[in-house]
């Protein structure tokens, strides 16, 4: 892969991923309610999914998906459908005097287990079957059809995932700040509706966005 598409490569992926979307919000969160160390979990989740996705698009699942118009349907109305169960969870979580005066750590030892922490992240980045279109569309725009298709595809889908995990640093640390900010109640409930709010958006978007 030529030096300069390489770079031409990560100037797009940069702002790409570092648009909000339901991977960064989902880490801003757990970095709020549980604290950077279990944001982490959440991120490795998240990667996980992505790289998972990339990979998929690169070995030719988009092109079955594309030709079996109704298993994208079906792909698509699901995750949408986890997004807006997010999105009503979010939306209609208590808040508690005493939950907001609690440190970071002592509601990371009260919380879910990393494991769950894990499989949530990995759920949500999965629920969007839109990626495997996105980098079937995106990631052959940057191929060299002179050279070996299976290192480039390596080269890109490391590169993307690299940028991808260092943006939900900014995200979760961002969401550490956010948290001192979020003690009172008040703030605290109007927080969790914008996030279900944006959770649910997400949700209908992916449902109603045409393959």
């Amino acid at each position: 892969m030529a030096l300069h598409t390489w770079w031409l490569f990560v100037a797009t992926v940069f702002f790409i991923s570092g648009s909000p979307g339901p991977n960064m919000l989902h880490v801003m969160t757990r970095s709020i309610e549980f604290g950077l160390a279990r944001a982490i979990t959440a991120m490795v989740g998240c990667f996980c999914a992505i790289v998972c996705l990339l990979s998929a698009s690169a070995m030719g699942l988009t092109a079955l998906l594309v030709a079996i118009p109704a298993a994208f349907t079906v792909l698509k109305l699901a995750g949408a459908a986890y997004l807006v169960f997010l999105g009503y969870k979010a939306w209609t979580a208590p808040v508690a005097e005493q939950d907001i005066a609690e440190t970071a750590a002592a509601r990371a030892d009260a919380g879910p287990s990393r494991w769950r922490l894990l499989r949530t992240a990995f759920a949500v980045s999965i629920s969007n079957p839109k990626a495997l279109l996105f980098a079937a569309a995106f990631l052959p725009l940057f191929i060299d059809p002179a050279q070996p298709k299976g290192g480039q595809f390596a080269i890109m889908v490391a590169t993307f995932g690299a940028i991808e995990f260092s943006w939900y640093f900014v995200y979760a640390l961002g969401g550490r700040g956010l948290a001192l900010w979020l003690r009172r109640p008040g703030r605290r409930r109007l927080f969790n509706r914008v996030t279900g709010g944006v959770f649910v958006a997400f949700g209908l978007a992916i449902a109603g966005a045409r393959a």
